[in-house]
């Protein structure tokens, strides 16, 4: 006991010191610092109060919200407005926010294919999107499909609630859309977190680009991500990924080209799996273990069903969060689509991939490629 109370008491002694040098501006929310005190101001937008004003919600009267005739013997203040109609071809703006602040954490739950509603980021009057995403990749749902999944950037929970706990801080202006693309209008239920505070000098900027090339095996490797310039940190990797061959598939190589690197990368994994924080095939007993942690899961396994469903699908992802893969001027990250024939041989295959990249950098940045077409987009 003697010895624990001093080990105690060293401790008492020693934290406040750091705490005090600790600048606290209410971005970086964690159990450390949460009982500390801040000029932040916290406020939410949400079809109850789409600015996010002071004193400004759940003020809908009867006729002005989607839920007016489910409100009707109640009136104002009961639930008028919990959600909108999206239109097909409609771009609807989820959130303008004045800064300095930062976006901290995003809740919605869209009806319909989460492929064809496309969200887009746009930070400080920028004209070109820093994210660029269909709703269900960007939440790591890319088959359209829902599944648990349970990490500290990225929470998706029954039966269709997307959870973004990515900071997002800006300096001057946040502006978040979605665009619905389908021939079906959706009801998107919404709810935008965000911090009004100040942001220091050396903030970057989030960003998130979706890809989905033609499935091709005479490729080196599939391209995650290129073209990133400037000076950032990458943060994170989502793949939704479908065989089309048997066997195991996962033995690609991913490979971080940074800074310069041309025809060999800095980092070079030894494996798909490896890469997402599993081991030999993610198998346990014969079959594939799907897990979900904080960092990195294989939190989709969606296995043919010997008619409609011909083939097997994953979806992975690794968060770099206590592991930022920094760079200075440039980025490219590429992943091998690799599997195995006869005789212990590599097998180059054809697989069906398409990727989410999460990434911070200082902006401008460089114009994402176009998207895929409708029909590109879509599961088949």
């Amino acid at each position: 006991m003697k010895n624990y109370l001093i080990a105690l008491s060293v401790i008492l002694l020693i934290v406040p010191t750091g705490l005090q040098a600790q600048k606290f501006d209410g971005l970086d929310n964690n159990l450390s610092n949460l009982y500390r005190m801040s000029d932040a101001k916290t406020r939410s937008i949400s079809p109850e109060n789409f600015t996010g004003e002071k004193g400004k919600g759940g003020m809908a009267e009867l006729g002005e919200g989607a839920a007016s005739h489910e409100a009707r013997e109640l009136g104002k203040g009961y639930k008028v407005s919990p959600y909108v109609i999206i239109k097909p071809g409609e771009t609807f703006t989820m959130a303008e926010i004045d800064g300095p602040g930062a976006v901290q954490h995003i809740w919605l739950t869209p009806t319909g294919n989460w492929r064809f509603y496309i969200l887009r980021f746009y930070w400080d009057d920028e004209e070109e999107p820093s994210v660029e995403v269909p709703v269900g990749d960007f939440f790591g749902m890319g088959w359209g499909e829902y599944a648990h999944l349970n990490s500290l950037a990225v929470c998706v929970n029954p039966g269709r609630a997307f959870n973004c706990y990515w900071q997002m801080p800006f300096k001057k202006k946040c502006r978040i859309t979605m665009e619905n693309i389908d021939v079906k209008a959706t009801r998107l239920y919404y709810q935008v977190d965000y911090v009004l505070t100040d942001v220091p000098d050396d903030a970057a900027y989030f960003h998130a680009q979706f890809r989905r090339p033609d499935p091709d095996k005479d490729k080196e490797a599939y391209t995650i991500v290129d073209g990133i310039k400037g000076e950032g940190q990458y943060v994170g990797t989502f793949l939704a990924w479908q065989v089309n061959n048997n066997g195991w598939w996962g033995e690609g190589e991913i490979k971080f080209f940074m800074d310069g690197d041309k025809d060999f990368p800095t980092i070079c994994g030894t494996g798909a799996e490896d890469y997402f924080c599993g081991s030999y095939n993610f198998d346990v007993g014969g079959e594939y273990r799907e897990f979900t942690t904080a960092y990195s899961g294989l939190h989709q396994v969606i296995r043919p069903d010997g008619t409609y469903k011909s083939n097997t699908r994953f979806g992975l992802y690794r968060w770099h969060i206590t592991d930022p893969i920094r760079f200075e001027k440039d980025m490219r990250v590429t992943i091998q689509d690799l599997g195995w024939r006869s005789g212990g041989r590599y097998l180059k295959q054809g697989s069906d991939i398409a990727s989410v990249a999460y990434w911070y950098q200082a902006e401008p940045h460089q114009a994402f490629p176009a998207l895929p077409s409708k029909d590109d987009l879509e599961v088949q």
